[in-house]
């Protein structure tokens, strides 16, 4: 039987049931009608809003802000694991995250972790599906499906009803436009846009709010028109490009990697 905690404290609402093995920091802020399971670490700062439900094993860190009918740590949707809660594994959420409503994010499989960073948006009903692994500083938005595997890396950041297919790679400070259904990898620094996704131009307005120098994006400039022209072929523009810049090598060895996959 589950060992429901009675509490009084005054920022943890009266009706949230809490299981008495979860860890919670003495600041956390709890709705109406959370739930939160044992299994479940939450760190100082952040604010469970009403109806939230966190399931273990789960570890939230700090100054998160989790909206309304959020869910975190479901079981993962995968066949092979029978769904049931003895199928989850670990849920770890980072520092300054705000999940917005509906947002859910299912437990990793295997004895992988499921893994959000820091200072991530997830919009209303976007879903992070097992063993996803998302960096930081993304914004992803309304109802961006990720599926199992997927990995996203910094600065990424999505529009709305886009959907990343299993084991599918999303660069840094990539931009995938709405309604893009991507089934291959996306390169770091480009736009993805399209059913299927194909990669369009470079994201020269995210690399600018990033902070990104106007030297590295005019070196970018140059690697892409060569990595991406008809003119020659993918290997032969990996062997000419240069890649004295860290944006350029990095954009190169993504590409290499997906040639090699």
């Amino acid at each position: 039987m589950t060992d429901f905690r009675s509490t009084q404290h005054p920022r943890i609402h009266p009706t949230a049931i809490i299981d008495a093995r979860a860890e919670i920091a003495d600041d956390v802020e709890i709705g109406p009608y959370a739930i939160v399971d044992a299994g479940v670490r939450i760190a100082r700062g952040t604010r469970l809003m009403a109806h939230a439900v966190i399931h273990g094993p789960c570890a939230i860190g700090e100054r998160n802000v989790i909206h309304p009918f959020a869910v975190v740590g479901g079981a993962p949707q995968a066949k092979k694991r029978g769904g049931g809660p003895q199928s989850r594994e670990a849920t770890e959420i980072g520092d300054d995250n705000v999940l917005r409503e509906h947002v859910t994010v299912h437990g990793g499989t295997e004895g992988r972790a499921t893994r959000i960073g820091n200072h991530n948006l997830f919009m209303v009903g976007a879903h992070a599906a097992h063993d996803v692994v998302v960096g930081s500083r993304c914004v992803i938005a309304n109802a961006v499906q990720l599926a199992g595997h997927a990995v996203v890396g910094d600065w990424a950041t999505f529009g709305g009803l886009a959907g990343v297919a299993q084991f599918v790679r999303v660069g840094e400070s990539a931009f995938v436009a709405a309604g893009a259904m991507c089934e291959g990898n996306v390169p770091p620094f480009v736009i993805a846009q399209g059913d299927r996704a194909r990669v369009r131009a470079l994201n020269v307005v995210g690399l600018r709010r990033r902070g990104v120098s106007e030297e590295s994006i005019a070196a970018l400039g140059s690697a892409f028109r060569m990595l991406f022209s008809r003119k020659r072929t993918r290997a032969e523009a990996l062997r000419l490009v240069d890649r004295s810049d860290r944006y350029v090598a990095a954009l190169a060895a993504a590409l290499e990697a997906t040639a090699k996959a």
